[in-house]
């Protein structure tokens, strides 16, 4: 008789709980679904033009222009900052509290509305406000993203020297300079943009990214004399080396925009014209000349000689044609 009662004991607590975990679960949901409301009205103001960010709740407000000067102080880009910014901001405006339950919660709406690298980058920004705050128990982690075994969308060397070759008979000169720094020194587009003339005579610069790490990059000096008499020609002897037409520095979204008309101009892929796909050039490029992998990853700025590694592969059509000439059985 008693070992029925404890068993009937058991079997009650055991519904209870099973029932509290339910209840658990439906009330975080119904949370998540409310808040979700207001971060989707943000996001479609700023969709319409009306808001650059999303509004700052309370917290926001107070953290987020001393968690942009840390930012600024480990020398990240601006948009960079911006991205990071925004993530804070979304995240303040989906939840009132910042806590582990809430930070779960963020990576669920993230991963139903958006592409896995966006995903990453916004959990990279709470991480690192995590670490401004000096919050070090809590930490979301990234989610895996399969590699694929080929690279695509890198222009072709035949099509980069066809590009440089038309930007030269129709007097770009701005955008061939553009093209030929990108595509023979692997910069980033926001790293482009800071080249000064003093950078040229010297036939490097020194770059500074996160964590105060220092990085240099060298000009070739078939570029350096061809920039020089460009120069010249244009009678600046000092300032950035690429401007707009009102004496401004280039912006990377002008170069971006920019690059497809040219693109549509000369018949060429859209898809493979755009800043990054030279960068991906020169390390293609560089590997095929018989560069050295680790000299290649510390020009690139890479923290890991893995992330080189990705170079070493081939493109698909590469690998299609491969196939074709191996394999005859």
């Amino acid at each position: 008789m008693q070992a029925g009662k404890a068993f009937y004991q058991r079997l009650i607590w055991t519904d209870f709980i099973i029932f509290s975990e339910y209840f658990y679960a439906f009330f975080l949901f119904i949370r998540y679904n409310i808040n979700l409301k207001y971060i989707l009205k943000g996001e479609g103001a700023m969709r319409k033009g009306t808001a650059g960010l999303l509004p700052d709740p309370p917290e926001a407000q107070e953290d987020l222009p001393a968690f942009r000067h840390y930012l600024s102080c480990r020398n990240m880009a601006e948009n960079t900052i911006h991205v990071y910014l925004y993530a804070i901001q979304q995240f303040h405006t989906l939840f009132p509290a910042l806590n582990a339950s809430n930070l779960q919660l963020y990576k669920l709406y993230l991963l139903e509305h958006y592409k896995p690298q966006t995903v990453n980058l916004r959990i990279r920004a709470v991480n690192c406000y995590l670490e401004y705050l000096g919050i070090t128990d809590i930490r979301l982690t990234m989610i895996r993203i399969q590699q694929k075994t080929y690279l695509d969308r890198i222009i072709s060397e035949a099509d980069y020297e066809y590009l440089k070759a038309c930007l030269q008979r129709d007097g770009e000169h701005l955008y061939y300079f553009v093209v030929r720094y990108m595509g023979a020194t692997g910069m980033r587009v926001g790293e482009l943009i800071q080249l000064a003339t003093m950078d040229v005579y010297r036939g490097y610069k020194d770059l500074f990214s996160k964590d105060n790490k220092s990085r240099r990059i060298y000009i070739p000096s078939c570029l350096r004399d061809a920039t020089m008499l460009w120069l010249a020609r244009e009678n600046r002897p000092e300032g950035d080396i690429f401007l707009n037409r009102f004496g401004d520095r280039i912006t990377p979204a002008g170069i971006r925009g920019q690059l497809k008309k040219f693109a549509a101009r000369y018949g060429m892929d859209a898809n493979v014209i755009y800043p990054h796909s030279f960068r991906h050039r020169f390390a293609k490029s560089f590997i095929e000349h018989g560069g050295d992998i680790a000299m290649l990853s510390d020009l690139l700025g890479h923290e890991s000689i893995e992330t080189t590694r990705i170079y070493l592969r081939r493109s698909s059509s590469e690998q299609a044609r491969l196939v074709n000439e191996i394999v005859d059985w």
